[in-house]
């Protein structure tokens, strides 16, 4: 197996692995809690505009959970989630400690580097991303699109 197979799978097993934290948690927000739920939550926390706070991290969680177990436009959901978990840091679990048993940081310190990674190094081989890239090469490769296009 080569070192470019290997990284693609560890890309493939850290996409699974995060989006499934991730959609969990993204669901809970809002089918669970409902916003309105997890709106008060927020509030009690002192989140800053808890409603709007609450719908941005229950949509960026669920979406961009399913966009990286999927490989599609990681680096832009990576880098989405990674801001919701740098404000989950900073906002709420920052002061507390470490551990998530005291509402720690160790979680969203962990999902948040790892959705960090996935925005800086892709998808991988093993998506959506990928696949759309080589349809895009193969048709710009195709001398028969090359000619019709110029026609």
């Amino acid at each position: 197996m080569t070192n470019t197979t290997l990284r693609d799978l560890a890309l493939l097993v850290a996409r699974l692995g995060l989006g499934i934290v991730f959609v969990a948690h993204g669901w809970q927000k809002w089918a669970t809690f409902g916003l309105t739920g997890t709106a008060g939550g927020f509030e009690k926390m002192g989140i800053p505009a808890p409603t709007a706070a609450a719908a941005f991290a229950a949509t960026v969680e669920l979406v961009g959970g399913l966009a990286l177990i999927l490989g599609v436009a990681v680096p832009i959901a990576g880098l989405l989630l990674a801001l919701d978990m740098a404000g989950a840091f900073v906002l709420v679990h920052a002061t507390k400690g470490p551990f998530v048993t005291e509402g720690g940081f160790e979680l969203v310190v962990a999902l948040g580097i790892g959705a960090l990674l996935l925005a800086a190094f892709g998808a991988g081989r093993f998506s959506v991303d990928a696949l759309v890239g080589r349809l895009r090469r193969s048709k710009q490769s195709d001398p028969q699109e090359v000619g019709a296009s110029a026609a």
